[in-house]
């Protein structure tokens, strides 16, 4: 992608999947054009949700790798790949506050991860649910950093197979509770 073309992708952004009810403002930027931390004291404990996705594009050597280790067919250098990035996709959730800047701690009463190997297109689809049942901000991004660390793992895990392995699609599903209400993506 060119630059060009990647400057008019981040234009548009804002737009995709918006509902009119959105800020139309970033408010982890304040007036003075510095980055600032959302005040969340005035709102209301709500159960929140989130689920979000990424895929790992893992081509055809690879995949067969993953695929003989996840049935006990073979052995991958550094252990079972999906154990592995299920851990790392709970301790990721878990982590971050510590990894975002301006994330607010999210005390989480649940983490899931699933996984999915699609031999169409020699992929592993990952998908995780973050929720907590009494907080003043939502677990987007709980859920955003618990599959983007589990994709990151599976990279590790299988980079000495190949270097090619390209992780894509990170994107928030669906999200529940709280001020802005409901959201799910409706433009996949």
């Amino acid at each position: 992608m060119d630059l060009n073309k990647a400057l008019r992708t981040c234009q548009m952004l804002p737009r995709i999947g918006q509902r009119r009810s959105m800020s139309s403002r970033l408010t982890h930027i304040g007036k003075d054009g510095k980055p600032q931390m959302v005040d969340v004291g005035s709102k209301a404990p709500s159960t929140r949700t989130a689920v979000a996705s990424a895929k790992v594009l893992l081509g055809p050597d690879v995949y067969r790798l993953v695929e003989e280790s996840e049935l006990g067919l073979g052995k991958m250098k550094k252990g079972s790949v999906l154990s592995t990035a299920q851990l790392a996709g709970i301790i990721g959730a878990k982590k971050t506050a510590d990894l975002i800047p301006l994330c607010h701690p999210v005390p989480l009463t649940h983490v899931g991860l699933e996984f999915e190997l699609l031999k169409e297109d020699h992929s592993l689809s990952i998908v995780s649910s973050a929720s907590t049942a009494n907080a003043q901000t939502g677990v987007e991004m709980e859920a955003l950093s618990s599959v983007s660390i589990a994709a990151l793992t599976v990279y590790d895990m299988c980079k000495a197979a190949s270097k090619g392995i390209i992780i894509s699609d990170i994107k928030l599903l669906r999200k529940t509770g709280g001020k802005s209400g409901d959201y799910t993506r409706t433009n996949d």
